[in-house]
């Protein structure tokens, strides 16, 4: 126990003790700053994500096959609502034709 004097009154400090509220608020910033920048985080990641296909001419996409390499064969393709109905795709901007082809073709298994 500490004895310490302010304005002239006596006052009794017990460290222990006052360590353990300084390390508890300490404890609780810290996990709300984790939390915080984990949200911030995932929101950021999704955002980048959605932002991150490439323009159809960075991938020189075509709407025409190359020879028997075609989108609707490609694992980044995502179809339309039909077989011959265009389609999107994960890598690469914009509507994409099940028939078309760019150099971001990868071949399903």
């Amino acid at each position: 126990m500490m004895l310490f004097f302010h304005n002239k009154e006596m006052h009794t400090m017990n460290d222990s003790e006052d360590f353990k509220h300084s390390r508890r608020n300490m404890l609780k910033s810290v996990a709300i700053m984790a939390g915080t920048a984990a949200v911030a985080g995932l929101a950021g990641h999704q955002t980048a994500h959605a932002a991150s296909k490439l323009p159809q001419s960075a991938v020189k996409y075509q709407d025409k096959p190359n020879g028997d390499k075609q989108c609707d064969k490609c694992v980044q393709f995502i179809p339309g609502k039909s077989a011959s109905a265009d389609g999107t795709c994960k890598v690469v901007e914009g509507t994409i034709s099940p028939h078309g082809y760019c150099i971001a073709f990868s071949p399903k298994a």
